[in-house]
């Protein structure tokens, strides 16, 4: 969205918010991306808290953002922290036309910042203060780098998560690491915490927590630290701005995303490339701490759920560096290929072959291995494992089994709903089943913060709902919120990622419906719509594990085997006849599979055997498939598909607006 920057020489200086707004309408010919849901200046702000009530207010414009009435805990929230912040803003001290948002949007993430203020400092550059507000009275010490136990939410039993000085800093790196306005702007981002319910007791201000406190400080209930906050605000902002650096993060560009293939060898020498914020900061270090206290009498299993984008194979690396870094002997398992290769090819030059090699490998090494043998396995699209291993699928009892009594902690990363073959049995009830055999100790966890599709929870569960995977409430989807289109033909949807392959991270993609004709007769084509002049090649005539990150592979068309597990900015899907549209439902067809997918060979004869269950299965692992294709992009997807009433059936449920 910095067309109008790039336009007119620079974002013009803000004016009234709804003047403005329609400035940068007019520039850009479309809506702002909505990131904030309330902005003004302090004078504005401290005015709508007198006059109105603050909360409605707040809901009034989160409606309008967002097309989602809020929840009454969170207005309940906003009435009881907003009001606190309008005490500390009420110092004549703190200028009237400072910059205020509220509920502030993280780029190409689910995450949101409950305040932020705008202005200038002494030396008249640009600042930013981010404010993580917290209702909280009471807590408990956790033990774990940066976690508390609190209750999250205001009810329920105390929970284990991030501490509020860790989460404001984490949400600032984020902000700096998307969003170019504020990289390249040089924007100061200063990050606190107020929790302005809570006294101090040694606890939510303990030592342990020193190190994220420094880097954003905490201030809690009473005047005295009122005063310290006002006294924070006025010296990182002397000057107002009219909330005009807000306007600019907000309609900023996006800076390219960092992709984890990109910055791997960085994390294996225990640099801190990604910043794991809030359920992915619990998870880390928690399977850290479970690795830590494993012996041979004492297994530890932690299965961690997780759907496309939550950051599995993030957290997943991040703890292969930091357990092989404190000289546990550890291994990143991966059942697909493609991963691997991936990072083993990013990886040349700044490690050796063989220490790749070791550190990376597949999920059928483990058959003879000894008990106990290593300190910890981590298993990434765990979903994937089989049963048997080797070339033949001949080998071994169960691979879930064999890692388990191989390892004294073992880290599995599922997500039941991207099972896409019959032979995929890693699934988390399997995993519970084999743990218990070895009487392990079970720790189950989830990642549900949205890091791919920019951000939108939405746009997944429209996609759950549409695909028949799970029923939610989102039955249709709005795409300003993720670049989501319905193409008329696969000349332009090939066209349209063409277009946006500038840094070599679009790709397309499609269903495993075409024979693989090139692998014989190289010069033949193997997708073919006479109809549209469009014909292209499987990617399976080259090694297919390095086609995403190969530079001419745009020009071919990819399948799940080799893009599972790794990530796009953006992803173009070709939906096959084994997905179709009738009577207002989808139907599968097993039967429109090319006979050379070896995700649901066998399904006939299994069929006849058991032909309730088997349609079951083949049913999900098609519906899996196209929903782990859609989810490969970070910014986009375009779909394609061969049965008219099919793209009729995705377009009418894409709003209007």
């Amino acid at each position: 969205m910095a067309q109008a920057a790039d336009q007119c020489g620079q974002v013009p200086r803000r004016q009234g918010e709804g003047e403005q707004q329609e400035v940068f309408r007019t520039l850009t010919g479309k809506r702002g991306r909505d990131l904030i849901v309330y902005q003004g200046t302090k004078a504005k702000f401290l005015d709508d808290h007198d006059n109105r009530d603050i909360e409605d207010v707040i809901a009034t414009r989160y409606l309008q953002r967002t097309g989602r009435y809020a929840p009454h805990a969170e207005m309940r929230s906003w009435k009881a922290s907003l009001g606190e912040m309008a005490k500390v803003l009420r110092d004549r001290d703190i200028p009237d036309d400072i910059g205020i948002g509220v509920e502030f949007g993280i780029p190409q993430t689910s995450k949101r910042i409950d305040f932020i203020l705008s202005g200038l400092s002494g030396e008249e550059k640009p600042n930013l203060i981010i404010v993580e507000l917290k209702q909280w009275s009471e807590a408990g010490l956790s033990g774990k780098d940066g976690l508390i136990f609190a209750r999250r939410g205001g009810t329920g039993p105390a929970q284990e998560g991030a501490h509020p000085c860790y989460q404001a800093w984490s949400y600032a790196a984020l902000l700096e690491g998307f969003n170019e306005a504020v990289h390249e702007g040089g924007v100061a981002l200063n990050p606190c915490a107020y929790l302005h319910n809570y006294v101090r007791d040694d606890v939510i201000d303990n030592g342990i927590y020193r190190p994220y406190i420094e880097m954003a400080p905490l201030f809690l209930k009473g005047e005295e630290e009122r005063a310290r906050l006002r006294a924070f605000i006025k010296r990182h902002v002397r000057k107002g701005d009219n909330a005009d650096l807000i306007f600019r993060i907000e309609n900023g560009r996006i800076r390219p995303s960092k992709m984890l293939a990109d910055s791997i060898a960085g994390m294996l020498k225990g640099n801190r490339e990604f910043v794991l914020v809030d359920d992915q900061k619990v998870v880390f270090e928690t399977a850290i701490a479970a690795a830590a206290k494993a012996s041979a009498k004492r297994k530890q299993v932690v299965i961690v759920r997780g759907g496309p984008g939550t950051g599995k194979s993030v957290v997943a690396v991040n703890l292969l560096a930091r357990l092989t870094g404190r000289g546990l002997v550890s291994k990143y398992v991966s059942k697909n290929a493609a991963p691997r290769a991936v990072y083993a090819a990013k990886l040349v030059g700044s490690e050796r072959r063989s220490v790749v090699s070791n550190l990376f490998v597949g999920s059928g090494g483990f058959i003879h291995a000894d008990a106990d043998g290593f300190d910890a396995l981590i298993v990434d699209e765990a979903h994937r494992l089989n049963e048997k291993s080797g070339l033949y699928g001949n080998l071994g009892e169960n691979q879930v089994k064999e890692i388990i009594h191989s390892a004294k902690c073992a880290i599995f990363f599922v997500d039941d709903d991207q099972i896409v073959t019959l032979s995929d049995i890693g699934h988390a009830g399997e995993i519970e089943k084999w743990a218990k055999r070895f009487n392990a100790e079970v720790t189950q966890l989830e990642l549900a913060s949205q890091f791919r599709c920019n951000g939108s929870d939405g746009y997944l569960a429209w996609l759950d709902n549409t695909l028949g995977i799970r029923e939610t409430a989102n039955e249709d989807f709005d795409p300003g919120a993720f670049d989501f289109r319905v193409v008329d033909s696969p000349v332009e949807l090939h066209s349209l990622i063409a277009e946006r392959n500038a840094n070599n991270k679009a790709r397309v993609v499609a269903g495993y419906c075409w024979d693989w004709t090139s692998k014989r007769d190289p010069r033949a084509y193997d997708i073919s719509f006479p109809e549209f002049g469009y014909a292209r090649r499987w990617n399976l005539d080259r090694d297919g594990s390095l086609w995403i990150m190969a530079p001419d592979s745009i020009d071919e068309v990819g399948c799940i085997h080799t893009c599972q597990g790794l990530e796009l900015d953006y992803v173009g899907v070709i939906i096959g006849p084994d997905l179709i549209a009738r009577d207002g439902g989808l139907v599968t067809r097993p039967a429109a599979r090319s006979r050379m997918d070896r995700s649901i060979r066998g399904w006939k004869a299994l069929a006849k055997r058991d032909p309730g269950s088997t349609g079951l299965r083949v049913d999900r692992i098609i519906r899996n498939t196209y929903r782990t294709l859609m989810t490969r992009g970070m910014k986009g997807c375009y779909v394609y598909c061969t049965d008219d009433a099919m793209r009729d059936h995705l377009k009418a449920r894409i709003s209007p607006h």
